[in-house]
């Protein structure tokens, strides 16, 4: 763990020293390894028989969550567009 919290720490030294420097590259490379870290990801999952034999009840608990998240966020969505456009046509009035 305290690799881990090290290795953030360097890398946000690192920013702060080169924050002046151009690096228009560096949003390619940091796709590249997302990409990388996905695919290994998907290795680790795969070779995984407890993950795969219990698929059928993690996809099904994953489409609850999906749909509870998108949900939720509508009725907030719509919640704060119809407080907006209420204090909206009291203040034209």
């Amino acid at each position: 763990m305290f690799i881990i919290i090290g290795i953030m720490f360097a890398g946000m030294l690192l920013g702060f020293l080169l924050r002046k420097q151009r690096l228009s590259w560096i949003h390619k490379v940091i796709t590249v390894f997302i990409w990388l870290l996905l695919f290994l990801l998907g290795i680790d999952v795969g070779s995984n028989q407890e993950i795969i034999n219990g698929s059928h009840t993690i996809g099904l608990e994953a489409v609850i969550l999906t749909l509870a998240a998108v949900l939720g966020s509508v009725t907030a969505a719509w919640a704060l567009w119809y407080m907006v456009y209420k204090r909206n046509r009291r203040s034209e009035a």
